[in-house]
Protein backbone atom coordinates (compact mmCIF):
# COMPACT_ATOMS: atom_id res chain seq x y z
CA UNK A 1 0.00 0.00 0.00
CA UNK A 2 1.51 3.60 -0.97
CA UNK A 3 1.51 6.22 1.74
CA UNK A 4 2.73 8.85 -0.06
CA UNK A 5 3.01 11.87 2.46
CA UNK A 6 1.94 14.95 -0.09
CA UNK A 7 -1.68 13.03 0.04
CA UNK A 8 -1.28 12.89 4.20
CA UNK A 9 -0.73 17.06 4.73
CA UNK A 10 -1.95 16.14 8.04
CA UNK A 11 1.24 14.43 8.73
CA UNK A 12 3.43 16.73 7.39
CA UNK A 13 1.70 19.39 9.39
CA UNK A 14 1.96 17.61 12.59
CA UNK A 15 5.59 16.74 12.18
CA UNK A 16 6.55 19.81 11.53
CA UNK A 17 4.26 21.68 14.19
CA UNK A 18 6.54 18.48 16.40
CA UNK A 19 9.82 19.67 15.04
CA UNK A 20 9.72 22.87 15.50
CA UNK A 21 8.56 23.30 18.78
CA UNK A 22 10.89 20.39 20.11
CA UNK A 23 13.62 22.23 18.26
CA UNK A 24 13.35 25.26 19.13
CA UNK A 25 12.11 24.76 22.44
CA UNK A 26 15.61 22.92 23.44
CA UNK A 27 17.39 25.54 22.05
CA UNK A 28 15.75 28.01 24.44
CA UNK A 29 16.17 25.70 27.50
CA UNK A 30 19.20 26.99 28.76
CA UNK A 31 20.06 24.65 31.89
CA UNK A 32 23.49 27.15 32.98
CA UNK A 33 24.76 28.68 35.78
CA UNK A 34 21.43 31.08 36.34
CA UNK A 35 19.24 27.90 36.38
CA UNK A 36 21.30 25.48 37.98
CA UNK A 37 21.51 28.24 41.11
CA UNK A 38 17.86 28.31 41.33
CA UNK A 39 16.54 26.28 44.31
CA UNK A 40 14.34 23.88 43.60
CA UNK A 41 11.72 22.01 45.38
CA UNK A 42 12.04 18.70 46.46
CA UNK A 43 9.34 16.88 44.15
CA UNK A 44 10.61 18.24 40.83
CA UNK A 45 11.34 15.73 38.44
CA UNK A 46 14.95 15.43 37.30
CA UNK A 47 16.52 17.37 34.34
CA UNK A 48 16.68 13.85 32.52
CA UNK A 49 13.37 13.11 32.67
CA UNK A 50 12.06 15.88 30.81
CA UNK A 51 13.53 15.19 27.47
CA UNK A 52 11.11 11.85 28.26
CA UNK A 53 8.06 13.79 29.35
CA UNK A 54 8.18 16.44 26.17
CA UNK A 55 8.76 13.40 23.92
CA UNK A 56 5.80 12.11 24.91
CA UNK A 57 3.72 14.53 25.14
CA UNK A 58 5.09 15.83 21.65
CA UNK A 59 3.76 12.33 20.37
CA UNK A 60 0.73 12.17 21.52
CA UNK A 61 -0.35 16.11 20.06
CA UNK A 62 1.00 14.69 16.80
CA UNK A 63 -1.27 11.88 16.93
CA UNK A 64 -4.02 13.97 18.66
CA UNK A 65 -3.42 16.57 15.06
CA UNK A 66 -3.47 13.88 12.77
CA UNK A 67 -6.61 11.89 14.13
CA UNK A 68 -8.69 15.23 14.49
CA UNK A 69 -7.56 16.28 10.93
CA UNK A 70 -9.42 13.34 9.55
CA UNK A 71 -11.87 13.69 11.24
CA UNK A 72 -12.46 17.20 10.06
CA UNK A 73 -15.26 17.69 7.79
CA UNK A 74 -14.34 21.26 6.03
CA UNK A 75 -11.72 23.41 5.11
CA UNK A 76 -12.54 25.73 8.19
CA UNK A 77 -12.14 23.30 10.79
CA UNK A 78 -8.91 22.02 9.57
CA UNK A 79 -7.65 25.80 9.63
CA UNK A 80 -9.05 25.90 13.49
CA UNK A 81 -6.63 22.67 14.55
CA UNK A 82 -3.93 24.31 12.49
CA UNK A 83 -4.38 27.86 14.58
CA UNK A 84 -5.00 26.12 18.17
CA UNK A 85 -1.75 23.91 17.28
CA UNK A 86 0.26 26.99 16.11
CA UNK A 87 -0.47 28.98 18.76
CA UNK A 88 0.35 26.47 21.23
CA UNK A 89 3.54 25.88 19.85
CA UNK A 90 4.27 30.02 20.20
CA UNK A 91 3.15 30.04 23.79
CA UNK A 92 5.14 26.84 24.93
CA UNK A 93 8.05 28.67 23.26
CA UNK A 94 7.65 31.72 24.67
CA UNK A 95 7.22 30.43 27.80
CA UNK A 96 11.03 29.30 27.52
CA UNK A 97 12.01 32.44 26.27
CA UNK A 98 10.52 34.08 29.74
CA UNK A 99 12.36 31.65 32.13
CA UNK A 100 15.39 30.37 30.56
CA UNK A 101 16.76 33.47 28.53
CA UNK A 102 14.97 36.07 30.42
CA UNK A 103 15.36 35.01 33.66
CA UNK A 104 11.96 35.78 34.71
CA UNK A 105 9.99 32.89 35.97
CA UNK A 106 7.42 35.44 37.95
CA UNK A 107 6.45 36.12 34.05
CA UNK A 108 6.39 32.74 32.77
CA UNK A 109 4.05 31.67 34.83
CA UNK A 110 1.53 34.32 34.26
CA UNK A 111 2.53 33.23 30.46
CA UNK A 112 1.68 29.24 31.61
CA UNK A 113 -1.90 29.73 32.11
CA UNK A 114 -2.43 30.87 28.64
CA UNK A 115 -0.45 28.03 27.79
CA UNK A 116 -2.52 25.58 29.88
CA UNK A 117 -6.02 27.37 28.18
CA UNK A 118 -4.32 26.88 24.61
CA UNK A 119 -3.86 23.01 25.33
CA UNK A 120 -7.19 23.09 26.77
CA UNK A 121 -8.54 24.62 23.98
CA UNK A 122 -7.10 22.06 21.32
CA UNK A 123 -8.53 19.32 23.19
CA UNK A 124 -12.54 21.38 23.61
CA UNK A 125 -11.90 21.43 19.87
CA UNK A 126 -11.06 18.01 19.44
CA UNK A 127 -13.73 16.30 21.38
CA UNK A 128 -16.11 17.68 18.78
CA UNK A 129 -14.23 15.73 16.48
CA UNK A 130 -12.14 12.54 18.14
CA UNK A 131 -12.87 11.86 21.80
CA UNK A 132 -9.42 9.38 21.27
CA UNK A 133 -7.58 12.48 19.97
CA UNK A 134 -9.08 14.56 23.00
CA UNK A 135 -7.43 11.99 25.09
CA UNK A 136 -4.16 11.70 23.56
CA UNK A 137 -4.42 15.27 24.78
CA UNK A 138 -4.05 14.80 28.52
CA UNK A 139 -0.69 14.26 29.26
CA UNK A 140 0.03 17.44 27.91
CA UNK A 141 -2.66 19.35 30.28
CA UNK A 142 -1.54 17.08 33.19
CA UNK A 143 2.35 18.50 32.33
CA UNK A 144 1.49 21.98 32.51
CA UNK A 145 -0.56 21.45 35.39
CA UNK A 146 2.19 20.33 36.93
CA UNK A 147 4.54 23.14 35.41
CA UNK A 148 2.37 25.86 36.55
CA UNK A 149 2.92 24.19 40.24
CA UNK A 150 6.89 23.53 39.94
CA UNK A 151 7.28 27.27 38.14
CA UNK A 152 5.34 28.54 41.36
CA UNK A 153 7.24 26.97 43.36
CA UNK A 154 10.55 28.29 41.89
CA UNK A 155 8.80 32.01 42.53
CA UNK A 156 7.99 31.42 46.16
CA UNK A 157 11.36 29.84 46.61
CA UNK A 158 13.97 32.12 44.63
CA UNK A 159 12.08 35.68 44.03
CA UNK A 160 11.70 38.20 43.73
CA UNK A 161 13.15 38.40 40.26
CA UNK A 162 14.53 41.53 38.54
Amino acid sequence: MSFPLYRQPYILAAGVWIFTVSFFGGLLTDIGPWYLTLKQPDWKPPDWAFGIIWTTIFVCAGFCWSLTWRACNSKQQKTTLAILFLLNGLLNLFWSVLYFRWHRPDWSLIEALFLWISVLAIMISCFKWSKQACLLMSPYLIWVTCAIALNYETIRLNGPFK
